[in-house]
């Protein structure tokens, strides 16, 4: 009788046990299908063009006829790094991304910190001010810093006729109107991604700290800082990422003599129609990208674990 009751729960543990491996079989199979159109999609409309491009920027240009003509050289890349000019370009764009960046961290955590906290019935439409300035085009807001900035602009315009300033500052095309303008376009990616994991962290956690007699500094340190560190990780990956491949702001607020990766890319494609230099300079820009943004996440992580 044992032996037969024993026999029965084997055999009822081995069916459960492959039930079970069917219903995961079953959610990986369903999973699987459910991604591989977005992958294929991404693969034909992302990765595809990539390769393209990548062969393009192997390519030569003669410059006499503008004409692409079809090699497999670096020759576009060693252009790059081995003139002054245009790794000075690079340098000048990964400082303008890293102090905007900084910035808008600066500003945003306080801002979203409050959002993540306040228990106010108007807290959507706070939300809904902070989400407004992305319905702008870019143009037009860099527009709206140019009224600011000019030479005969609002701010000018003020410290002269309170006599603080007998002559305009000269504010537009500098690399301080730049950084001022991405600033204001990439703070509300910011502020979102610090905002939706600030929520998550229980309020009791900030109690008990104060409880212990920790004062508010203390508190953000020790226990607000590290549990808030994912969303500060993709805040400022979205907004150095948006910052690298800035084109309007700097065009508009820098002017023809500021210039950055994006607007280089586009010079060289459009401009003098020398794609495989501008695909070079590309790849450039999308690498150095990619490299500080593992960087970044890599030592976050490491700091996050500990």
């Amino acid at each position: 009788m044992a032996v037969a009751s024993t026999a029965t729960t084997t055999t009822t543990t081995a069916s459960a046990r492959l039930i079970a491996a069917e219903e995961r079989g079953g959610a990986r199979l369903t999973a699987a299908s459910l991604v591989a159109p977005a992958t294929v999609l991404v693969a034909i409309g992302l990765l595809i063009p990539l390769v393209i491009l990548f062969r393009y920027s192997l390519n030569e240009f003669v410059a006499q006829r503008k004409l692409m003509v079809e090699a497999v050289t670096i020759a576009n890349y060693v252009k790059f790094f081995t003139d002054p000019y245009y790794v000075n370009i690079l340098v000048r764009t990964l400082r303008v991304s890293v102090t905007v960046t900084a910035i808008c961290l600066v500003l945003g955590f306080p801002l979203a910190y409050v959002l993540a906290r306040t228990q106010s019935r108007f807290k959507n439409l706070l939300i809904m001010l902070v989400v407004l300035p992305l319905f702008v085009g870019n143009a037009v807001r860099a527009a709206g810093w140019m009224t600011l900035f000019g030479s005969k602009g609002a701010i000018n315009a003020t410290l002269m006729g309170l006599g603080v300033i007998s002559t305009p500052i000269e504010i537009m095309y500098t690399e301080t109107a730049v950084i001022i303008g991405i600033a204001a376009v990439n703070l509300p990616f910011m502020v979102l991604s610090l905002q939706s994991v600030i929520e998550g962290i229980s309020r009791d956690v900030e109690e008990a700290a104060f409880s212990l007699g920790a004062n508010p500094l203390a508190m953000f340190r020790r226990v607000l800082w590290p549990l808030a560190l994912p969303g500060v990780l993709a805040g400022t990956i979205l907004t150095f990422i948006l910052g690298m491949n800035a084109y309007a702001t700097p065009v508009l607020l820098g002017g023809p003599k500021f210039q950055m990766m994006g607007p280089l890319v586009y010079g060289q494609f459009a401009g003098v129609n020398n794609w495989p230099f501008g695909a070079a300079i590309s790849f450039i820009l999308m690498t150095a990208t990619l490299l500080l943004t593992v960087a970044a996440n890599l030592i976050v992580q490491r700091r996050y674990k500990r």
